[in-house]
């Protein structure tokens, strides 16, 4: 299976699951079923890819996903460096284990918006480092829910 568009997207069926993809860590989020809000679920360190992709495979199932969105760190210019490189390569690799529907969705900012939220909140570091991955997969999963009702 090919990488999707947001039209294909809106012709799946089911929740999505959201993946802000770091150099450490995995942040997760899910739709609801009307895929009207975008909920942080977990973050996940880095291991090695196979148990990686398990637990995501196994939220992916526990939550009857019908699609997942995988931010795609492209440079402020609109330009691919190496890690969209590495999240294109491994988007490849989860779909070489699964014929599931991936979209890559624009995560300029995210991490910056996310955390900017998080210091007016008040928000001490040892939460914000905690919670800042999972909450900026909401941020970027909420982007593609907004855009599809559109």
């Amino acid at each position: 299976m090919a990488l999707i568009t947001l039209s294909c997207l809106a012709e799946t069926n089911g929740p999505l699951l959201g993946i802000d993809p770091g150099t450490k860590t995995f942040g997760l989020a899910v739709s609801d079923t009307t895929r009207l809000i975008a909920t942080p679920v977990e973050t996940i360190r880095r291991k090695k890819f196979t148990p990686d992709a398990a637990r995501i495979f196994a939220l992916y199932d526990e939550r009857r996903c019908g699609a997942m969105i995988i931010g795609y760190p492209v440079n402020m210019d609109g330009s691919e460096g190496p890690r969209a490189q590495s999240v294109k390569d491994f988007c490849i690799n989860l779909m070489g284990l699964r014929d599931i529907p991936i979209m890559l969705w624009d995560e300029r900012m995210s991490t910056a918006a996310v955390t900017r939220t998080l210091l007016e909140a008040d928000t001490s570091r040892a939460k914000r480092a905690e919670a800042v991955d999972k909450l900026a997969a909401t941020y970027i999963l909420q982007g593609v829910l907004d855009r599809l009702r559109v």
